[in-house]
């Protein structure tokens, strides 16, 4: 069945993935991450593994993308950070039991919603943001009570190797365990039983993942992306939005699942975008954007030459960048114009810093254009009129939508971040990942009151009871009796 490396007080043993499996599901059945202080201790001790090793874990993030300790400060620690505090602070309430509305029939009776933690979850992460993504629905899953195995990507191994050596040193070894490997291990991993399965990654990958759980009829929570449009429309700052776009699109190098992946405007707007991109990227930059030390690198080769090879493969006139090293893992910040839709950049998820602008005619027609694509994971309308953001919101769907920025409203712990359709099944952050692995379970309490009027459902059946059941059962009958 595989198997993996398990820190256990310094020394390094090998288990078979069943046997952790096995070992956490032990746990649960014990009842240990139940109360309250055990879920706040454990959130407390991921804190402090954050903040005790913050050196290296940028170190990790450096060495596996390249990233710039500003950005990995910004998207991968203090980002976990305050999703901690946020649980913390709210966990109480979340925990409580919430009573429902009754009827005449059960006005005696105690009824309820009760939150109850799934089990043994399974987190798989991807390579993007390999501490965010990895570790923001483990703060879910801890918080609602669950024994969780996290998977780290190989393809960020410097993260993976930090996160297996650091989890055990941190958690209990009981309820929480590391598993990592490649393709091969992560699938002989999905054939164990787990309560739940939270993926972020490919679309691809995605259907493998479903396939598994389909055996067990593990639910499934995706977090997908795809091709994430950016409306701009009327009248709007072109300075500003160029900032914005292009702070949104190439931070990370554009390895952002809710990065903005191509513009839709009229071609006066791209005109005007243009030379204002130009100097924005030149500012955040400057004129060799390989030697600022500002921009992240490629994860890997396989991810480069994927990008290059699309970007060969386009019809499209590069406008800006396009320069690359393949053994630096460089690409440019680069734009594309006279894109059309049938573009081989318009044919997947970027998932690089290669953006492309196409030109349309109208409002209309770019509701139109991203209608006639799958769902996105995020949409971004950039206007100055309340009106055509308006328009945008009523007429199109996606997992998230954030007008005149991008990327920002994944930040927000009160928010839920997921997609919809093909760009994911599910959200999480906040209460809303405490919702994503809880079970809410109803419950209704009764005595033994109110015999007589429980009565009318028993046999023999007559009209008459049958009226009056109806009554009492139904939601008005309790407001009727006021």
């Amino acid at each position: 069945n595989g198997s993996f490396d398990v820190i256990r007080g310094g020394s390094e043993r090998m288990d078979t993935q069943s046997q952790v499996v096995d070992r956490l599901r032990s746990a649960f059945h014990s009842g240990v991450t139940i109360p309250e202080q055990f879920r706040r201790s454990q959130l407390t001790k991921l804190m402090s593994m954050i903040k005790d090793n913050e050196e290296q874990i940028l170190k990790a993030l450096h060495k596996d993308l390249a990233k710039p300790k500003f950005e990995a400060v910004l998207s991968e620690i203090d980002i976990v950070i305050n999703e901690l505090h946020h649980a913390m602070t709210n966990l109480k309430t979340w925990m409580q039991l919430e009573y429902v509305s009754k009827t005449l029939a059960t006005k005696l009776d105690d009824c309820f919603v009760r939150r109850e933690p799934l089990g043994v979850v399974l987190i798989i992460g991807p390579w993007n943001y390999p501490l965010q993504l990895l570790l923001i629905p483990m703060v879910g899953a801890i918080a609602a009570g669950n024994c969780v195995i996290i998977k780290p990507s190989e393809v960020s191994a410097a993260t993976d190797c930090l996160m297996a050596e650091l989890i055990p040193k941190y958690l209990s070894q009981d309820c929480y365990a590391v598993v990592r490997g490649g393709a091969e291990e992560t699938k002989a991993l999905l054939e164990n039983h787990f309560d739940h399965i939270f993926y972020t990654g490919s679309q691809t990958v995605a259907r493998s993942i479903l396939q598994a759980a389909s055996v067990h009829l593990t639910p499934v929570t995706l977090e997908l992306g795809g091709k994430c449009p950016c409306i701009i429309h009327g009248r709007v700052s072109i300075a500003a939005a160029a900032y914005r776009l292009a702070w949104a699109k190439f931070f990370n190098a554009g390895q952002s699942c809710v990065a903005p992946d191509y513009v839709l405007c009229s071609p006066a707007t791209r005109d005007a975008l243009l030379p204002a991109l130009c100097k924005v990227l030149e500012d955040f930059y400057s004129k060799e954007p390989q030697t600022c030390p500002d921009y992240s690198r490629i994860v890997s080769p396989r991810h480069w030459t994927r990008l290059i090879e699309l970007l060969k493969r386009s019809k499209g006139k590069v406008a800006m960048g396009g320069q690359s090293d393949q053994e630096d893992k460089y690409i440019a910040p680069t734009v594309v114009v006279d894109v059309a839709e049938d573009d081989a950049l318009m044919k997947e998820e970027i998932f690089g810093p290669i953006l492309p602008i196409l030109t349309v005619e109208s409002l209309e027609e770019s509701i139109k254009f991203v209608n006639r694509r799958e769902k996105p994971l995020a949409l971004y309308v950039f206007s100055d009129e309340s009106s055509v953001v308006d328009t945008v919101l009523k007429n199109t769907s996606s997992g998230g939508f954030c007008s005149n920025d991008g990327i920002i409203h994944m930040t927000l712990p009160g928010l839920p971040f997921g997609g919809v359709g093909a760009s994911g099944w599910g959200s999480y952050h906040g209460r809303w990942g405490f919702e994503t692995f809880s079970h809410r379970r109803a419950c209704m309490l009764r005595g033994w009151a109110l015999e007589r009027l429980n009565g009318l459902r028993y046999p023999p059946y007559t009209e008459t009871k049958l009226s009056w059941l109806r009554w009492t059962a139904s939601s008005k009958s309790s407001c009727s009796l006021m």
